[in-house]
């Protein structure tokens, strides 16, 4: 009966479109990178004076880009935009340094990514992680080729939230948002398909909570990677 509901629901909204690409989030919904982000701000933070957090702890933080994610980091009495940059940078060196020690794809996600490029959809990799690291990680963990692009935050380029960075994208895979599908753990990435007009798609196994990503705007939560091939 559930299984019925399911395929009811999906035939509703989504029969009618054929989509042709998919933009992807990177950290918590195509590789596990909790451990490799906590150790690197941890360093930071020690780094600079300040008491380290569990990797757990890191979970409800990250998403807005490293310097919001030092700046949450940091007791609530550090917290200025200076200390923040400061963690920040020393962060990103580190991470920059050493990005692979413990991030790996989730499972089933590599085998998506194959299938994904046998039936020739569009794939791409948006995230707000600092843009060095994410080619490290990207590169260092899929097959070359595999993406049409990978970008990260880059200093005065707009950043998820912002609608922008989909849409130059979008332009780069020759795709209109209609035809793309914006795949992530967080409600940043729901905020951020709404917003640029792409199909919000949720994946269960991040860093956020099923109700998270739904208020942010998700209109479908997948529980498995292999449920995605269901859209093409």
């Amino acid at each position: 009966m559930l299984f019925l509901l399911r395929v009811l629901l999906y035939t509703q909204l989504n029969m009618k479109v054929k989509y042709k690409g998919i933009i992807f989030d990177l950290d918590g919904t195509l590789v596990d990178t909790i451990e490799d982000i906590a150790a690197c701000m941890n360093r930071a933070l020690k780094a600079n004076g300040f008491p380290e957090l569990p990797a757990e702890g890191y979970k409800e933080r990250v998403g807005w880009g490293v310097k919001r994610l030092a700046f949450l980091s940091l007791p609530e009495d550090a917290r200025s935009e200076e200390t923040a940059a400061q963690v920040a940078a020393d962060s990103a060196r580190f991470y920059a340094e050493t990005p692979l020690l413990h991030s790996r794809p989730y499972p089933g996600i590599l085998e998506l990514v194959a299938e994904l490029g046998r039936k020739k959809i569009k794939m791409a990799i948006l995230t707000n992680k600092p843009d060095p690291v994410a080619q490290k990680v990207a590169a260092g963990l899929f097959p070359q080729g595999a993406f049409s692009s990978v970008r990260g935050e880059v200093f005065g380029k707009p950043r998820k939230p912002d609608p922008a960075c989909v849409w130059e994208l979008a332009i780069e895979m020759d795709l209109t948002p209609a035809d793309i599908i914006f795949a992530g753990d967080s409600e940043i990435d729901a905020e951020t398909a709404v917003a640029s007009g792409c199909f919000p798609l949720g994946v269960s196994w991040g860093y956020r909570s099923r109700g998270i990503i739904e208020q942010a705007g998700a209109r479908w939560i997948i529980e498995k990677p292999e449920e995605l091939l269901e859209f093409f």
